[in-house]
């Protein structure tokens, strides 16, 4: 027999055995008993709870007299039948017109949120189950290092490393996982920095977070890119801010005359989110001399820049001379797996001393042995060897995507070299929702593209592919069965 959870005072002034009959009705009424089944023996309870099996046979002589239970030959004793309807009343609905302790309560306690009106990115729960899911932050679970994994996961629990696996580190990182980053990862994008510069967080996101609650008041713009991370205006505007979107092109985000009024600037600079465009080393330059001149602060999210597919990646923005006031994200989320959840931030000592702590009474800190095993995946040259790997598989899928839309459209794509997706410009009465919504009919798994703009409306004719998720040879099959929902709605 499993613990029944009842429970009795020995020194209570209530004989024990009434004790016991209130707590198996209110066990049984409350569903922690099951009333379906038969009830513990009188020795099975007299053992559980250490007391005589004469007592707990008078508690149930009690409830046999009141008729709540009944005795069944040679199976035992049982809830009475014509007491079911009646249990669980606790649970139950409230009345029509009950409002104290009701569950509508809730909508009252509620802090209003300032970004409900803004549309979310709405992710197919089931998208591995389409045969054609051109998703978007998702991998190929094929393609994922299992075997190098399992061996850090293995190693991260023996020693010398368990105990940086198991402990509870408070507001610390694992020194393992950041030496690694400084001195291994760090360095391939052009950021050199000491270990008292860096910060793990739950991926970027949680960055995104922290830095929106450090630094922003009520009030304070922050600068956004149009279309943008749908994601980051949530987090700014629910930390209280104005935001404001500014325009993006073929060399990304295009600077504004002035950044006068503009607290906090978020770019994604490497693959501009959605778009995948590279932020030209020019406007780099102009929007930091800018930055200095207004004192505004940057955040560089740079989620994909491992996976670029012709020429070589260009440094962070953190890497240039004058980035002091440019806080780095990065993550392990999109050339490993989004589902470990381990990212890091780069910036001035003194921000990331007040980072962990806020984020020290949020989450303490990443897991231990997640960090570990990161660290020695890292050290045992798994890390390079997985991107370079990732990058060949996903390079592979990039040509066949764009030469399969351009083969199968009414109109030419020209993606730019790099990311794991492939942001589409319909002509003008392509509507992407609709477009979305009926692929989902064929198979087809593909992101609609308005909700990333300021402005929706004005640009149903978007859409997004990602092609990390999909198999190669998924490919081109997909993009068929597109074309005919795209033919559908054109005609």
């Amino acid at each position: 027999m499993g613990r029944t959870l009842v429970s009795v005072d020995r020194d209570g002034s209530e004989p024990v055995y009434q004790q016991l009959r209130k707590a198996l009705e209110h066990a049984l009424a409350t569903g922690a008993l099951d009333p379906t089944r038969a009830l513990p023996s009188s020795r099975e309870l007299a053992r559980e709870l250490g007391i005589s099996r004469n007592t707990a046979n008078a508690a149930y002589q009690e409830l046999l007299a009141e008729g709540f239970i009944e005795s069944r030959p040679r199976r035992g004793l049982f809830v009475n039948p014509e007491m079911l309807p009646h249990l669980h009343r606790e649970g139950a609905a409230p009345e029509e017109g009950a409002t104290r302790g009701s569950i509508g309560e809730w909508s009252r306690r509620l802090r209003d949120r300032p970004d409900t009106d803004m549309p979310e990115i709405a992710k197919i729960g089931d998208w591995h189950t389409y045969p054609y899911p051109f998703v978007a932050g998702q991998v190929d679970a094929g393609s994922f290092p299992r075997l190098a994994w399992s061996r850090a996961l293995r190693e991260a629990l023996e020693q010398p490393h368990l105990h940086y696996s198991l402990r509870d580190g408070i507001d610390e990182d694992d020194p393992l996982l950041v030496e690694a980053l400084c001195r291994q990862v760090l360095p391939t994008r052009g950021i050199e920095v000491d270990p008292d510069n860096v910060l793990i967080t739950l991926g970027s996101q949680q960055g995104l977070d922290l830095l929106a609650y450090t630094l922003l008041r009520p009030g304070d713009a922050v600068g956004v890119e149009d279309p943008g991370y749908l994601d980051a205006r949530h987090i700014f505007a629910r930390a209280g801010a104005e935001i404001v979107p500014l325009g993006v092109d073929g060399s990304g985000l295009v600077p504004p005359s002035s950044l006068d009024g503009i607290d906090l600037l978020h770019l994604t600079p490497s693959h501009q989110s959605p778009t995948n465009v590279t932020l030209s080393i020019g406007r780099r330059k102009e929007l930091l001399a800018q930055a200095d001149r207004a004192d505004t602060l940057f955040i560089e999210d740079d989620f994909d820049s491992e996976f670029r597919y012709q020429g070589s990646p260009t440094p962070a923005l953190k890497a240039l001379p004058g980035s002091d006031r440019v806080v780095y994200l990065g993550t392990f989320s999109k050339f490993l797996a989004p589902g470990l959840r381990l990212g890091y931030l780069v910036a001035d000592p003194e921000l990331i001393r007040e980072l962990r702590g806020q984020r020290r009474y949020r989450v303490r800190h990443a897991s231990g042995h997640i960090q570990r095993a990161m660290a020695l995946f890292i050290g045992a040259g798994e890390y390079q060897k997985t991107i370079r790997r990732r990058r060949t598989q996903l390079q592979r899928k990039w040509r066949t995507l764009r030469d399969a839309l351009n083969e199968t459209l009414p109109w030419q794509v020209s993606p730019p070299p790099g990311g794991v997706s492939i942001w589409v410009a319909g002509p003008e009465r392509l509507d992407g929702a609709l477009l979305a919504e009926r692929a989902l009919d064929l198979g087809v798994v593909i992101e609609r593209g308005d909700i990333f703009f300021s402005a929706p409306d004005a640009h149903r004719n978007h859409f997004r592919l990602g092609f990390a998720a999909i198999p190669h040879d998924a490919v081109r099959p997909g993009v068929a069965r597109l074309a005919e929902a795209v033919a559908e709605q054109l005609g």
